[in-house]
Protein backbone atom coordinates (compact mmCIF):
# COMPACT_ATOMS: atom_id res chain seq x y z
CA UNK A 1 0.00 0.00 0.00
CA UNK A 2 1.39 3.22 -0.75
CA UNK A 3 -1.11 5.69 0.73
CA UNK A 4 -3.35 5.13 3.93
CA UNK A 5 -6.07 7.88 4.76
CA UNK A 6 -6.26 8.51 8.49
CA UNK A 7 -9.38 9.95 10.64
CA UNK A 8 -9.23 13.33 9.96
CA UNK A 9 -10.71 12.91 6.50
CA UNK A 10 -13.48 15.08 5.79
CA UNK A 11 -15.21 12.84 3.08
CA UNK A 12 -14.90 15.84 0.46
CA UNK A 13 -13.75 13.35 -2.20
CA UNK A 14 -11.36 15.26 -4.25
CA UNK A 15 -8.98 12.98 -3.63
CA UNK A 16 -11.39 10.53 -5.39
CA UNK A 17 -11.69 12.50 -8.08
CA UNK A 18 -8.41 12.74 -9.14
CA UNK A 19 -6.96 9.25 -8.59
CA UNK A 20 -6.68 7.19 -11.78
CA UNK A 21 -6.94 3.73 -10.35
CA UNK A 22 -10.30 4.17 -8.66
CA UNK A 23 -8.75 3.15 -5.41
CA UNK A 24 -10.35 5.14 -3.36
CA UNK A 25 -14.02 4.35 -1.66
CA UNK A 26 -16.39 4.76 -0.43
CA UNK A 27 -17.43 7.33 -3.13
CA UNK A 28 -20.50 9.23 -2.84
CA UNK A 29 -22.93 7.41 -4.88
CA UNK A 30 -21.64 4.01 -3.66
CA UNK A 31 -23.62 2.35 -0.36
CA UNK A 32 -22.22 2.98 2.86
CA UNK A 33 -20.77 6.64 2.19
CA UNK A 34 -22.97 8.57 4.73
CA UNK A 35 -22.39 5.64 7.05
CA UNK A 36 -18.15 5.56 6.83
CA UNK A 37 -16.44 8.08 8.98
CA UNK A 38 -13.83 7.97 6.25
CA UNK A 39 -12.64 7.12 2.81
CA UNK A 40 -10.20 4.26 2.60
CA UNK A 41 -7.44 3.82 -0.21
CA UNK A 42 -7.25 0.13 -1.47
CA UNK A 43 -3.99 -1.15 -1.00
CA UNK A 44 -4.49 -3.49 -3.53
CA UNK A 45 -4.92 -0.61 -6.03
CA UNK A 46 -2.81 1.91 -5.22
CA UNK A 47 -0.19 2.48 -7.67
CA UNK A 48 1.76 5.15 -5.29
CA UNK A 49 1.07 7.78 -8.33
CA UNK A 50 0.13 10.60 -5.17
CA UNK A 51 -2.09 12.28 -7.23
CA UNK A 52 -4.52 12.15 -4.23
CA UNK A 53 -1.79 14.24 -1.55
CA UNK A 54 -2.32 18.05 -2.74
CA UNK A 55 -5.93 17.41 -3.63
CA UNK A 56 -6.24 16.13 0.24
CA UNK A 57 -7.87 19.78 1.57
CA UNK A 58 -7.76 17.83 5.43
CA UNK A 59 -3.95 16.89 5.12
CA UNK A 60 -5.57 13.03 5.65
CA UNK A 61 -3.27 11.10 3.08
CA UNK A 62 0.38 10.20 4.37
CA UNK A 63 2.93 7.80 2.71
CA UNK A 64 2.63 4.62 4.16
CA UNK A 65 6.52 4.48 5.67
CA UNK A 66 5.27 8.30 7.02
CA UNK A 67 2.32 7.47 8.78
CA UNK A 68 2.69 8.98 12.80
CA UNK A 69 2.83 6.45 15.00
CA UNK A 70 -0.38 7.38 16.61
CA UNK A 71 -2.02 6.82 13.25
CA UNK A 72 -0.63 3.29 12.90
CA UNK A 73 -3.57 1.67 12.92
CA UNK A 74 -5.11 3.27 10.31
CA UNK A 75 -2.85 1.42 7.83
CA UNK A 76 -5.01 -1.69 9.03
CA UNK A 77 -8.00 0.08 8.71
CA UNK A 78 -7.94 1.25 4.82
CA UNK A 79 -6.99 -2.53 4.22
CA UNK A 80 -9.99 -3.84 6.35
CA UNK A 81 -12.22 -2.01 4.26
CA UNK A 82 -11.52 -3.87 1.40
CA UNK A 83 -11.64 -7.79 2.76
CA UNK A 84 -15.08 -8.12 2.30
Amino acid sequence: MAYVITDSCIKDSLCVDVCPTDCIHPKQDEPGFEEAKQLFVDPAECIDCGACIPACTSDSIVAVDDVPEDKKQFIETNAAHFKN
